[in-house]
């Protein structure tokens, strides 16, 4: 019988234990040959920090599955998260720095400690009292000089922001009403405007417009692209801010627009295609008609 054709356990049901031993040390004895002295040049080459970009891309990577909603590519990706892991730690202890037991061990004994409601006698009724438990716990092992500290520096920009802003609400800097940010947005937009604009209001032009394309114009003034990059850093920090106050995560909802615009994008190449057309051969009021109508394909509002 196949796998996949045996019922579902239930939730919280581990993987049988000699299974889960076997898979893991066998991918662990893998690993650490490949490192040894008969192994992979490369891999023997690499250092925690020559690996790091690999490390980023296969979360992107595994993101990328997840919104497939393919099984076998979430479980590929899955696989290659978990290489990743597995190849920082033997390098580590190649190293002498700690080993893979020290890392499972950590993070086992973290998520005991940080489940008191589950692992020992707290109560935790709601999302919201496991989060107060998860801070709590957490407050107790990391000493702190600021309220911003452990935010990763390399995060994505607008999810950062997200974080940052959250870490200051929680200590009452925060707008008191979350419908202030719109006022606040349209501030940071006026100001943005006068920076790119300062002599005259920007034109509203239709989208649709015929025509040659107006060249941009770079910004030779450093000063000015500093004050403009700011003005545009406070725009989108204020809207990674309204993403929070509604709960919605802004890189996730950046990441949808990016594969809608893809897909939209790519249809527009398909239907010129299919009229024997080339897309750098036509116009934006024909490219906008393609737009427009795998816009209206996707959804009864065409959002």
């Amino acid at each position: 019988m196949n796998p996949t054709d045996s019922p579902t356990p239930p939730p919280g049901t581990p993987p049988p234990r000699n299974q889960t031993a076997a898979s893991f040390v066998r991918l662990v004895e893998v690993i650490a040959r490949l490192r040894g002295p008969d192994g992979c040049p490369w891999d023997r080459e690499q250092t925690l920090a020559s690996i790091k970009p690999y490390t980023l891309e296969e979360t992107y990577e595994l993101l990328e599955a997840i919104d497939t909603d393919d099984n076998d590519a979430i479980a590929e990706e899955l696989g290659d998260v978990l290489l990743q892991v597995v190849l920082d730690a033997q390098i580590a202890a190649d190293e002498g720095r700690f080993s893979l037991i020290e890392v499972i061990g950590r993070i086992t004994e973290k998520m005991i400690r940080r489940h008191p409601h589950v692992f020992g006698d707290a109560e935790a009724k709601t999302a919201s009292d496991v989060h107060t438990h998860w801070e709590h716990a957490k407050g107790q092992e990391k000493d702190r000089d600021s309220v911003l500290d452990g935010i990763p520096a390399d995060l994505p920009a607008l999810a950062r922001a997200a974080r940052l802003s959250k870490r200051a609400a929680r200590v009452g800097y925060d707008f008191p009403h979350r419908l202030m940010l719109f006022d606040k947005l349209q501030e940071e937009l006026d100001e943005l405007r006068q920076e790119l604009s300062p002599d005259a209001p920007l034109p509203v032009i239709p989208a649709s417009v015929e025509g040659d394309p107006v060249p941009d114009e770079p910004i030779e003034d450093a000063p000015r692209r500093d004050r403009i990059e700011d003005e545009l850093g406070d725009v989108l920090f204020v809207l990674a801010n309204i993403a929070r106050r509604w709960d919605i995560n802004p890189e996730e909802a950046l990441r949808r627009s990016n594969r809608k615009f893809s897909h939209r994008f790519r249809a527009i190449e398909t239907g010129l295609a299919q009229q024997g057309k080339d897309i750098r051969d036509v116009g934006l009021v024909e490219m906008e008609e393609h737009y427009q109508r795998a816009k209206s394909r996707e959804s009864p509002d065409g959002g």
